[in-house]
């Protein structure tokens, strides 16, 4: 039987965040993950260089199968999700599909919040899309939304210096600059999928009263809920419980930074374009 994983792409180590709480969720199905970290981050870069690296990226996971592509990475979901849905998925193919993390946490962070007031923290692209209060106004219009960019949590998370104190620094004055926009702030969504790794340290710094949550397991309960609404996607997928690694980046060092995110060892193939 011809193999039809759910394809996983992200910029770079993030979205194996996303997967590994997928793959909780979905252990039977198949996988394949992409990480174009030999152009991470997006998060500094312009709309039309995010919307031509995410097509690219897309299209290789369709090339390798995948009728169904998740795009784990906030900065793609924001710049390149639309464009590709509207424009470029009509040609390329009527039956496959690419979905974002956004709209699935957007979806639910009405229903967490009790003050009405949520924090976003996110990349630059990502709060500079303005994605997360458009797509808030939509399910949950009373919530007032206040965000702040973390432009060096990324390569402090990938390049494991968030523990050493210049780098605990960076994180507590972002803390401190968002919780300082509102006073009533009682959820926080990381909305950058590299940013769980930081989920305990976070919770210590704003105290017991602040949920803060991570994006994973968000998307995988609706990635869930997606496929039993949508049979004619589910029959498509394979389902051996495999999963395969691609990077843009030199494999032995994708595999070994890729396994802290994870939580498993990671054997990646390279691919470039």
């Amino acid at each position: 039987m011809q193999r039809t994983p759910i394809g996983v792409f992200d910029s770079g180590y993030g979205g194996l965040t996303v997967l590994s709480a997928i793959r909780e969720q979905l252990p039977q199905y198949d996988f394949i993950y992409f990480g174009d970290n030999a152009r991470a981050p997006y998060g500094n870069r312009s709309f039309d260089v995010v919307y031509e690296f995410t097509l690219e990226a897309v299209n290789f996971l369709f090339e390798q199968g995948c009728p169904l592509v998740i795009l784990a990475c906030n900065t793609a979901s924001a710049k390149a999700l639309r464009t590709i849905q509207q424009k470029d998925l009509p040609k390329i193919s009527q039956t496959n599909r690419v979905l974002g993390v956004i709209r699935p946490s957007t979806e639910v962070l009405g229903e967490l919040t009790h003050s009405k007031h949520v924090g976003i923290l996110g990349t630059q692209g990502t709060i500079n899309s303005n994605s997360y209060p458009i797509e808030l106004s939509k399910f949950a219009p009373d919530i007032k939304v206040h965000q702040h960019a973390c432009p060096m949590w990324v390569p402090l998370i990938e390049n494991q210096q968030y523990e050493h104190p210049a780098g605990k620094q960076f994180i507590l004055e972002d803390v401190q600059q968002l919780l300082s926009s509102n006073a009533s702030i009682d959820t926080i969504l990381l909305a950058c999928t590299h940013y769980p790794v930081l989920q305990a340290h976070l919770q210590q710094l704003v105290g017991p009263d602040i949920k803060i949550v991570p994006q994973g397991p968000i998307v995988a309960e609706k990635l869930d809920i997606y496929l039993k609404a949508h049979p004619e996607m589910e029959q498509r997928l394979s389902k051996n419980a495999e999963v395969r690694f691609f990077t843009s980046e030199t494999t032995a060092v994708f595999d070994q930074k890729a396994s802290h995110f994870f939580g498993s060892k990671v054997e990646a193939t390279h691919h470039s374009f």
